[in-house]
């Protein structure tokens, strides 16, 4: 009788570790340390999420490493031929990346009293690398003070650079070099900062309103063969429109 309650309290003791032992167990199939909460079994949110902080001294985690790859960046290297195809919308290359041709012009005018200004620049730009285009810009422009008129012709290199704000508005900052020529003065250096915006429309157009600052000097002759330096400068507001290819 004595070896059967024996038997009978052994079992019991048996039972109740096997269930201690199940309660310490993870919920779920994920491992849990002491210092942490099992995962529960319902798997929405963020586990652990509420559990209380690591107590002072607690060794963290170790440190895992998945393999992951390098992410793609930008590149300066130019496509095949120098130049991409179907930029823009619906296409895989977008405004600003190396090898994107636009083609286009602008146009601005001025009035005040006793003062007229109108100019036309037809404009190609091509990226060469990145957000980095140098535009060819060509310019007439015809001044009218009081009686007095003078037309202007330049022709400027400019390298701008194009910072993108979001996928379709960009502010740019460029310098033109080049020269000009004024009526009764001659040829002379140009220089004209600009300072604007790209506005994406449409499948592959750019809107382009700019500011800047055109300074010309020009060699004048005097009666005496003293050779003076006539300076020029004007400030330009034009709005533009470029199509992408």
């Amino acid at each position: 009788m004595k070896s059967l309650l024996k038997l009978a309290v052994a079992c019991a003791m048996l039972l109740t570790t096997s269930t201690v032992m199940a309660d310490d167990a993870p919920a779920t199939g994920t491992s849990a340390t002491p210092a942490q909460n099992p995962v529960p079994a319902d798997s929405t949110g963020t586990p652990n999420k509420n559990a209380a902080p690591n107590e002072p001294g607690e060794a963290l985690p170790q440190s895992q490493s998945d393999h992951d790859e390098q992410p793609a960046v930008a590149s300066p290297q130019l496509p095949s031929g120098g130049l991409v195809s179907q930029a823009g919308v619906g296409g895989v290359v977008g405004y600003g990346r190396a090898g994107v041709l636009e083609l286009g012009g602008s146009a601005g005018f001025q009035f005040a009293t006793d003062y007229r200004s109108m100019n036309f620049s037809p404009t190609i730009g091509w990226f060469l690398a990145d957000n980095l285009e140098l535009s060819a810009i060509t310019s007439v422009a015809n001044i009218k003070t009081g009686d007095n008129s003078a037309t202007v012709w330049s022709g400027l290199l400019e390298p701008s650079y194009h910072l993108p704000f979001n996928r379709s508005i960009f502010g740019f900052l460029g310098l033109g070099v080049g020269a000009s020529y004024v009526s009764k003065l001659g040829t002379g250096l140009a220089l004209a900062p600009r300072l604007g915006m790209n506005l994406l429309v449409g499948r592959s157009g750019v809107l382009t309103p700019s500011i800047s600052y055109q300074y010309t000097s020009q060699d004048a002759m005097t009666s005496d063969n003293i050779t003076l330096v006539a300076v020029s400068s004007s400030t330009r507001f034009n709005v533009g429109y470029t199509a992408m290819w």
